[in-house]
């Protein structure tokens, strides 16, 4: 049979990582998988689930002989881990990560491997997951009827490219292509803007000191269903709003300036205003697919 990848390295397995390796194992995409972190129950319980073959807690020994490294980290070691890595990966392998800022990352990871015309790098961002993290939230079919986006640039290996789009369309995906700035402006709004709000909106009712009860409690599934993602991992998020600063606060700036819009009808009792905004995302949200 063969593989698209032989041997390959996911460095970070939590729900992306190991979903990616459980899903690619499925297809038969993949021959052997070697799992790196530094937690070793969470690393035995990769096994245990089927998404990988052996893990290792020390990089250079995961990446030694492998085709392909996925790094699956937080956004905010991405750079770091590739730069241990690459003195020990071998010529052909390739590295590609799952991190929603590209930018930085992209440029990081070029600069590190400029000097070296035999490893190659492919930026990635899989749109799937969910609030939950960790290793026991793996699905291998958490990707089907998603998007993936690849960043390619100028320096990027065409052959990479192609094995990469690959993996991912074969698991479910459908890829675009986008350029690493573009991709960093759209996610701000559609993806960390979001996060903001519902981060910002848990924060300010439990900060209401007033009403001497948990009114949380009271909560149906209005606040349930639109602060979902407040549960997401704490550090991903944290380094996702410092990486890409100047994008999430202009995209904030944008928010505060529509509440005070609402805000102002409220007060001035402007009934057609309101209804007005309201209508108007009603009409976009119904839009959404």
């Amino acid at each position: 049979m063969a593989y698209l990848f032989d041997r390959v390295a996911i460095i970070g397995l939590g729900l992306i990582g190991g979903s990616l390796a459980k899903a690619a194992r499925g297809e038969n995409l993949f021959k052997k998988v070697v799992g790196v972190g530094r937690n070793e129950k969470n690393l035995e319980k990769g096994i245990d689930l089927g998404a990988i073959d052996s893990y290792t807690t020390h990089l250079a020994e995961g990446v030694s002989d492998v085709d392909l490294v996925v790094v699956a980290t937080p956004p905010g070691v991405i750079i770091e881990i590739i730069k241990k890595v690459v003195p020990y990966i071998p010529d052909g392998c390739i590295i590609t990560d799952v991190g929603s800022i590209k930018e930085e990352i992209v440029k990081g990871a070029e600069r590190l491997i400029a000097d070296n015309d035999k490893i190659y790098f492919v930026g990635g961002h899989p749109i799937a997951g969910t609030e939950n993290s960790g290793i026991e939230a793996i699905d291998p079919y958490l990707f089907i009827g998603h998007k993936c986006v690849l960043t390619p640039t100028p320096k990027t290996n065409r052959v990479a490219f192609e094995k990469i789009k690959t993996m991912w369309e074969k698991v479910g995906c459908k890829v675009i292509s986008m350029d690493m700035i573009k991709h960093d402006n759209i996610f701000a709004i559609v993806s960390h803007l979001p996060h903001v709000v519902a981060f910002s909106l848990i924060n300010a009712i439990i900060n209401i000191k007033y009403l001497q009860e948990d009114i949380l409690s009271y909560s149906a599934g209005g606040l349930k269903d639109f602060t979902r993602i407040a549960a997401s991992h704490p550090t991903m998020w944290k380094d996702i709003f410092l990486m890409n600063k100047e994008n999430v606060l202009n995209s904030i700036t944008h928010f505060q300036s529509s509440m005070e819009e609402i805000k102002r009808a409220i007060a001035e009792e402007d009934s057609e205003k309101l209804v007005s905004e309201f209508e108007k995302s009603r009409e976009v949200r119904r839009a959404i697919k």
